[in-house]
C-alpha cells in the first residue's frame, strides 16, 4: 500500500521560509517521479513542482520558481520542498504526490500524479 506522509507545515510570516518533508513507503521510491501539489482554500489543486526519479531534473510552476526548491533523498525515501520568501498566496495545504507511471520523467501535469497523504497546512500571514 502506497503511503505518503507529509510534515513541516505551519504558520509563517511573509518573507519567511519553511521546509516540507514527505516520507514515502509501499513502493520503490527511486523508480518514480514525485511532485508537490497544493490546494488553497476555495480553489482546486495546483501542481507546484516535480522531480525526476533520480533527482537529476526538476520543474516548477511559474509562481514559485526561484523561491521553492524540490529535492529528494532516495536512500531515505523522502521528498522535500524548501520554500523561501513565502507570500500570502502560498497559503495552502501541500501534498506530495507519486507519478502514476514508473520510470517517467517529471511532467508538470497534475493528472500524472496521485496524492495519498493527509497533506500539511502552510499558512503565510503577518
Amino acid at each position: 500500500e502506497v503511503q505518503l506522509v507529509e510534515s513541516g507545515g505551519g504558520l509563517v510570516q511573509p518573507g519567511g521560509s519553511r521546509r516540507l518533508s514527505c516520507v514515502a513507503s509501499g513502493f520503490t521510491f527511486d523508480e518514480y517521479a514525485m511532485s508537490w501539489v497544493r490546494q488553497a482554500p476555495g480553489k482546486g489543486p495546483e501542481w507546484v513542482s516535480a522531480i525526476n526519479p533520480n533527482g537529476g531534473s526538476t520543474g516548477y510552476t511559474a509562481s514559485v520558481k526561484g523561491r521553492f526548491t524540490i529535492s529528494r533523498d532516495n536512500a531515505k525515501s523522502t521528498l522535500y520542498l524548501q520554500m523561501n520568501d513565502l507570500k500570502s498566496e502560498d497559503t495552502a495545504v501541500y501534498y506530495c504526490a507519486k507519478c502514476k507511471i514508473r520510470g517517467l520523467p517529471w511532467y508538470g501535469n497534475l493528472r500524472l500524479y496521485d496524492t495519498g497523504g493527509q497533506g500539511t497546512q502552510v499558512t503565510v500571514t503577518s
